[in-house]
């Protein structure tokens, strides 16, 4: 049945003659289009892009306010997955100075963090919002040339980029999602010593493509502070909502139950505390306190606050 009497599909852009794209699109191949709905209706584009991941492309995402992009980026079609993510490849910096894997984080870990002044700090990992030990997903690079630095995430996934304006009064930062940071942003880096007063360093995009990775698997690591470093940049714990303070604040139960959990757990450790603990790891998991808020979310807020992606995997998480 049709959901949109007289609603047609309308193509934007489709294959790209003159060079208004980066080196690696795919709008040069003719394997990429930007789609809206004929009324331009921004409330039925979450819609569209779930279409279209049935349709079979392996990439889409809200590329801008006024536009879907779908992509097929392999002869081998694999729809794409949603959420916010880091492959498990990525690594954090420890308290003790060590570097760890995303995927190898536990409780207990402490990873470096910041608050929302960029000042570095070393904060508890509470938890993965979702793990996907096998996964096959499309992920964002996010590339700096001065420090060098790469970020590699999923589309719905903030970072948290400088405030062009920013001032005493201003927010230093503020929270975007990975598909619409582009080359001139700048987000936060550490490098071998931090400033004086504490603070990350900024750095500017020079470059963002895309790119799709087997066998990393996709994992969403939680702290206390809500941002972690990961391959020394600052991103934001949250994705799917473009609000990272909203997260943060949602989050707090979780916190707080991590906080509970922690001073009463006894001194001693189980014996099948591992073996769950390996059974957990084997299974494809979204934490059922992000499951739920998302479902709570999509009944509250407005969907133009939510990445597509996003909308696209409570639908998942649903089914």
């Amino acid at each position: 049945m049709n959901q949109w009497p007289g609603v047609k599909l309308r193509v934007t852009e489709g294959w790209d003659e003159d060079g208004n794209h980066l080196e690696e699109s795919l709008h040069y191949e003719g394997r990429a289009v930007d789609i809206t709905t004929s009324d331009r209706d921004k409330s039925k584009y979450g819609m569209l892009s779930r279409l279209a991941v049935e349709a079979g492309f392996d990439w889409v995402y809200y590329e801008s306010k006024a536009h879907i992009h779908c992509s097929v980026k392999a002869e081998n079609s694999v729809a794409v997955k949603s959420g916010g993510c880091f492959p498990g490849s990525a690594t954090v910096q420890l308290e003790d100075g060590r570097t760890k894997l995303v995927r190898d984080l536990r409780e207990g870990d402490r990873v470096l963090a910041a608050d929302e002044q960029g000042r570095a700090a070393f904060s508890d990992f509470i938890m993965f919002m979702d793990r996907e030990p096998r996964a096959r997903r499309q992920f964002i690079v996010i590339e700096t040339a001065a420090p060098a630095r790469r970020l590699t995430l999923t589309a719905a996934h903030l970072v948290l980029v400088r405030n062009g304006n920013s001032s005493g009064s201003s927010p230093l930062m503020s929270a975007r999602f990975a598909s619409s940071v582009r080359p001139g942003h700048e987000v936060f880096v550490s490098g071998e010593k931090e400033r004086e007063d504490g603070r990350l360093r900024s750095a500017r995009v020079t470059r963002v493509r895309t790119v799709e990775l087997e066998r990393e698997g996709a994992y969403a690591p939680v702290t206390a502070h809500g941002t972690v470093v990961v391959d020394r940049v600052l991103a934001s714990c949250y994705a799917a909502v473009e609000q990272h303070r909203w997260a943060h604040w949602a989050l707090a139960p979780a916190r707080l139950s991590h906080a509970l959990a922690a001073w009463m757990r006894p001194y001693w450790q189980r014996a099948e505390e591992k073996e769950e603990e390996e059974e957990e790891e084997r299974e494809r998991r979204m934490h059922w306190y992000a499951r739920a808020l998302l479902r709570v979310g999509t009944w509250l807020l407005h969907r133009d606050l939510f990445h597509p992606l996003g909308l696209a995997d409570t639908e998942t998480s649903a089914s």
